[in-house]
């Protein structure tokens, strides 16, 4: 991602839409087609352009002094023929960022393969859903993890999208009219890149194109921060179902020895709020003057690069800890029985209703029984609920079942299907 955004690559580029302008050029016959071997082999070095830059104050035009000092007169006078500096910026920007989604979809696409995986060997491993913090019904770890799963799934559809609508490219000269610059140089430019042309072009490509790349990006680190809050969560010491890798000389605290703190999980969800702060920043480089004006220019410059390093540094950190994620498969079932079970008390529910007593008789009745459940002095709820006559005599001989946290499960298999990982078998 370094190289991709670097000032080598980025004057590789320029060089690149030179040469194919002149190609272009030479075979509407607007320059000799003598002139192209010299032109092609124009050089130019990349500290030598910052030290024109320097004095000039123009990158592009010292990138064309170096660059003409390389091939020479008289054919030097034939690159930039009818060009702006954004027929090299804006076309060479979305050359990056199509190179940098690829990588990012790569590291993103480990994510996915490492969260099939978890999905795949835990779907029958049992556990307590939570919703507000708060135990709610049984559910399995693979199931949850699957939900992970069709998120990064959509999160790589997204940055395709993105970076196929970004991939575009313009040569159209001063303010976009083609006034100085026949179309055909144009395509022939963006064919040759892998873009696709503009459909239509001030000076700049428009930059909804940008802040919808960088949206993408933002979501995506929104996904993986999504993640990363839920490992978070499940390796809290009263929780303790899930740990993110802990290396075997590995500290947690310069003060307490005890300390495991998920490092990498906080790291990402960090992180994940600069790639936000940059989305408003590429948001509001969308209105600009006119055809155009430069205040984009500098921040572009900024969070482009950031962003889509912070990113793919963001999913190679949280393909780590899912690869080497350590579950606690026994400390999921000790938390699903908590308060002697509270999580089946929709079913206690559903189970009195069935019997012919009227839901808010029925509620009254378990949500007593849950709530003396889970103070800390109190008798777990399925035992309380067994010192009830009006339960017993109502379900007394289908409790087990109604406790059986398996029963309802067998839909979660739609999950697996849906995402092409396999049914799941008892």
């Amino acid at each position: 991602m370094r190289a991709v955004w670097s000032d080598q690559h980025k004057y590789e580029l320029w060089l690149r839409i030179e040469v194919l302008a002149c190609e272009a050029w030479a075979s509407l016959g607007r320059i000799p087609e003598s002139a192209l071997a010299k032109i092609r082999k124009g050089t130019f070095e990349a500290m030598k352009i910052a030290e024109v830059e320097s004095r000039v104050g123009h990158d592009v035009i010292a990138f064309l002094t170096v660059l003409n000092e390389s091939i020479g007169q008289p054919e030097a006078r034939y690159v930039h023929l009818g060009m702006t500096s954004q027929d090299l910026n804006d076309t060479a920007m979305a050359v990056q960022m199509v190179e940098s989604a690829r990588l990012i979809g790569r590291d993103l696409a480990a994510v996915r393969e490492a969260a099939a995986e978890l999905a795949v060997r835990h779907r029958r491993t049992l556990m307590a859903g939570r919703t507000h913090g708060i135990v709610a019904e049984p559910i399995t770890f693979g199931f949850k993890v699957a939900g992970w799963v069709a998120e990064l799934d959509r999160s790589l559809a997204r940055l395709e999208h993105a970076a196929e609508e970004a991939g575009v490219g313009r040569v159209s000269g001063a303010v976009g009219t083609h006034a100085t610059i026949d179309p055909r140089v144009e395509e022939h430019v963006c064919k040759e890149l892998g873009l696709k042309v503009d459909t239509v072009s001030t000076q700049v490509v428009a930059r909804d194109r940008h802040s919808a790349f960088m949206s993408a990006l933002a979501i995506a680190a929104g996904t993986l921060e999504r993640i990363a809050t839920e490992i978070r969560h499940l390796q809290r010491s009263e929780i303790g179902e899930a740990f993110e890798p802990f290396g075997k000389e590995q500290k947690g605290s310069s003060a307490m020895p005890h300390k495991r703190n998920p490092v990498l999980t906080e790291r990402v969800c960090g992180l994940a709020r600069v790639v936000r702060g940059q989305l408003v920043t590429a948001l509001e480089n969308t209105a600009l003057w006119h055809e155009r004006d430069i205040s984009h220019s500098s921040a572009e410059r900024v969070i482009f690069p950031d962003a889509c390093a912070t990113v793919d540094y963001m999913a190679i950190e949280m393909g780590k800890v899912l690869r080497g994620l350590e579950v606690r498969p026994d400390r999921m079932l000790a938390n699903l029985q908590f308060a002697g079970g509270v999580v089946f008390s929709q079913r206690v529910l559903l189970a009195l209703v069935d019997s012919g007593m009227s839901r808010e008789d029925a509620y009254l009745i378990v949500q007593k029984a849950a709530m003396e459940a889970m103070k800390e002095s109190g008798s777990g709820f399925r035992t309380l609920l067994e010192k009830n006559d009006q339960v017993m005599t109502r379900i007394g001989s289908t409790l087990e079942a109604v406790f059986d946290p398996w029963a309802g499960l067998e839909h979660t298999d739609l999950a697996y299907e849906r995402l092409g990982l396999g049914v799941a078998t008892k």
